[in-house]
């Protein structure tokens, strides 16, 4: 299995997990009773970072490969786009994971994770278009 091949897989793993969570569990969390919430969320954020960790790191892994090995407009921008995906998870969407708690009304920490996820939801597709693209092209990185 060749580097672009596991980089699209990679990228094609993170696409359906972010459009899942977009469509499907950020708009589910306020199904949950404002007691429950808060237990549900912290086996959650645990379940989903077990998931979401790997595939993240290995992906930033395999997109520096191929910035080192060939540096150019895909892979310099892929490098670009994954630092913002990065920095939004870790200064915006923790912070806000991290303010649920138990008793606490969903409505608009809900709201704000669904409307700030659509830029990882987009940032996230972008990365996978351009992959898909690329070995549809059998592009050389």
């Amino acid at each position: 299995m060749n580097i672009e091949l596991i980089r699209l897989l990679l990228d094609f793993g993170l696409v359906v997990l972010i459009w899942v969570v977009q469509l499907v569990i950020y708009p589910s969390l306020c199904y949950y009773k404002n007691e429950d919430l808060g237990k549900w969320h912290k086996i959650y954020t645990g379940r989903i970072g077990v998931i979401v960790g790997p595939l993240m790191i290995t992906q930033l892994l395999v997109a520096s490969w191929q910035l080192w090995k060939q540096p150019n407009f895909y892979t310099w921008g892929s490098i670009l786009i994954i630092a913002i995906i990065w920095a939004m998870t870790f200064l915006v969407f923790v912070p806000l994971h991290n303010s649920i708690s138990p008793n606490q009304s969903c409505e608009k920490i809900t709201r704000t994770l669904e409307v700030k996820n659509w830029w990882r939801t987009f940032l996230w597709s972008l990365l996978f278009l351009g992959s898909l693209i690329l070995k549809i092209l059998d592009y050389n990185f």
